[in-house]
């Protein structure tokens, strides 16, 4: 197992893990706001981190807020890229088409997974080399197993 590195934060609500072995720190509105039903809000969670270089971070949905509520995360994964240094804000989507959703400052909205990445080099060529799945794309598997 590779060693964790040290993410220099600055926050009010410093994410957390809620189980050991977790993936994802729960992020924290810092604001209270309400998402109209249908609608889509940027919410501010207050926190800023410095990754170490050689690392991502990403900002998925929490499935209990996607499951009960509906409330899910735009542009997920949100890329946070190790130069960044402004506030981590969550884009969500209430797909509720009846009920607004109301967050109060202090809720989990949102959680971060950090990551290492590597940099390839891509090398421009000519032609590919063939794959048994060739550019066979979306759908091209089927929806049953039979």
């Amino acid at each position: 197992m590779t060693q964790s590195p040290d993410v220099l934060i600055s926050a009010e609500y410093v994410p957390a893990f809620a189980h050991p072995g977790d993936a994802g720190a729960d992020l924290r509105a810092a604001e209270s706001v309400v998402i109209p039903a249908g609608e889509r809000l940027t919410v501010g969670t207050g926190v800023r981190i410095a990754l170490p270089d050689g690392y991502v971070a990403f900002v998925v949905p929490r499935s209990g807020l996607a499951s009960r509520h509906g409330i899910s995360i735009v542009n997920s994964p949100g890329t946070v890229d190790a130069g960044y240094r402004g506030e981590l804000r969550v884009t969500l989507l209430n797909t509720d088409r009846e009920h607004d959703f109301e967050i109060t400052a202090g809720d989990r909205i949102a959680q971060l997974v950090v990551m290492p990445v590597c940099r390839p080099t891509f090398v421009l060529v000519d032609n590919l080399p063939e794959s048994h799945r060739g550019d066979a794309g979306f759908g091209s598997t089927g929806v049953s197993s039979s």
